[in-house]
């Protein structure tokens, strides 16, 4: 169902009257098109204090080809053509609260400066577990970018992204995420990336190429997207419904020149017939399959409340064990997970939805070191907040517009935001982002 808020809001009466009003006012976000792949504009590459990384961040930042600049280069205020369409603040070099005054020193002067639609990426380290004076400043830097997505405005975003000085190299597919038109939802997150050195990329524009990957419940909606986005990049994907879905898995899939699947998830031989099907192994292994059956728990049988668990958890849980054990995943592969903010927030009617969610990323963040030790393979999650389905379509007219407006952006997302994210986690290039349960809400008000 479209935005009607939206739509109105892009007119020139609907700004008249939603700005008398103090009514929201949400931007329209520009999203990844062959016409529109990168950011318009350059991005500026600040410091804050004496970064032993920022050669080598330089140097990063030119290999993605965006027009980087000092802040000395930068245009005037009022020159709106040459306004920064992203802001690199390298913050590594923050150890004590005194230091943050370097951050209000960087930002303070460029923020309003910002185009439409920019990104701010805060470059920190994990918080010290040694040094308390340390991990308060780093861990401020939180604080201060949440802030800063929720008054920044006009479909601009802002990210924290903790690195590690040993493995900057590991920041270039993420960097690149974070500064382009893909990442348009993604806000107010905190990522925090390993040392692990990342596999070459011969082609960013097919960064996929000569991978195979599998995605669950791939017949509609967000599965379905998340399988588009995947073959845009070069992947050979393998898309798994229940049978009762086949034509429409067959007519997703046909359309996308992959393989369809029909197979339920939650039988107990879904990953022995996963196997069969992939003799060759498998690279990314999204799961995406997912149910809802909302009730309060008062009034929630057994019958709403396991089937729930089983597709959204426990079938997770099974088939990733076996497709490990038995070495379908290949070394380097990614296993991608669909969490919920409705997992991290709670949701009213929903305990065992917000139940199987949270479990997910339980599961990511202790399976994750694990399979990269063993496996040489990545645990990842995404969390999605409102996004434009059928599904929420259908919800009551009232919930529905909260769910859309209670964001840093005031608008419900896209099923291409969740599948961008997705796709980011599934490159070579992503060994350095492993444990992350990354949410594409527009920074939600809910949760944290």
């Amino acid at each position: 169902m479209a935005d009607r808020y939206l739509h109105f809001t892009g007119t020139a009466p609907g700004r008249f009257l939603t700005r008398r009003l103090g009514l929201p006012q949400p931007a329209h976000l520009r999203r990844w098109s062959p016409r529109t792949p990168t950011l318009d504009g350059p991005v500026l590459h600040l410091t804050a204090g004496d970064s032993t990384v920022t050669e080598e961040l330089a140097a990063l930042l030119a290999a993605t080809g965006l027009d980087v600049t000092e802040r000395g280069e930068r245009a005037t205020r009022d020159d709106r053509a040459e306004r920064p369409a992203g802001i690199v603040l390298d913050a590594t070099a923050v150890v004590t609260p005194g230091g943050l005054a370097g951050v209000h020193a960087a930002l303070h002067p460029v923020i309003r400066s910002l185009a439409p639609g920019g990104r701010v990426v805060v470059l920190g380290v994990r918080p010290s577990a040694d040094d308390h004076h340390q991990a308060a400043a780093q861990q401020a830097l939180e604080g201060f970018v949440r802030s800063l997505g929720k008054e920044i405005g006009r479909g601009a975003t802002v990210q924290l992204l903790r690195i590690d000085p040993e493995g900057v190299a590991g920041a270039e597919s993420t960097l690149r995420f974070l500064l382009s038109p893909r990442s348009a939802y993604v806000s107010g997150q905190v990522i925090e990336l390993t040392a692990a050195a990342p596999a070459p990329v011969a082609d960013w524009a097919a960064p996929l190429a000569g991978r195979t990957a599998l995605v669950t419940g791939a017949a509609r909606g967000i599965g379905a997207s998340v399988a588009s986005v995947l073959a845009r990049d070069g992947a050979r994907v393998i898309c798994l419904d229940v049978p009762q879905a086949r034509d429409e898995l067959a007519r997703t899939a046909d359309a996308l020149g992959a393989t369809a699947l029909p197979l339920d998830i939650t039988a107990p031989d879904a990953a022995e017939r996963i196997a069969a099907a992939l003799p060759d192994g498998l690279d990314v292994l999204v799961h995406n399959a997912g149910i809802t059956r909302d009730r309060r728990l008062a009034n929630m049988p057994a019958d709403r409340w396991a089937p729930v668990l089983d597709v959204n958890l426990d079938s997770v849980l099974r088939t990733t064990d076996a497709l490990l054990a038995a070495g379908t995943v290949n070394r380097g592969g990614r296993i991608v997970a669909t969490a919920s903010i409705a997992g991290i927030a709670g949701n009213n009617g929903q305990t065992n939805y917000a139940a199987s969610k949270a479990g997910i990323i339980g599961l990511v963040r202790a399976l994750a070191p694990r399979a990269a030790a063993d496996h040489g393979v990545t645990v990842n999650a995404v969390a999605p907040g409102f996004i434009e389905t059928k599904m929420t379509a259908a919800v009551p007219l009232l919930i529905r517009e909260a769910g859309r407006r209670m964001n840093s952006l005031g608008q419900g997302g896209l099923p291409v935001d969740v599948a961008e994210t997705t796709a980011w986690f599934a490159q070579p290039a992503s060994t350095a982002v492993n444990g992350q349960v990354v949410r594409v809400c527009g920074q939600s008000l809910l949760g944290a």
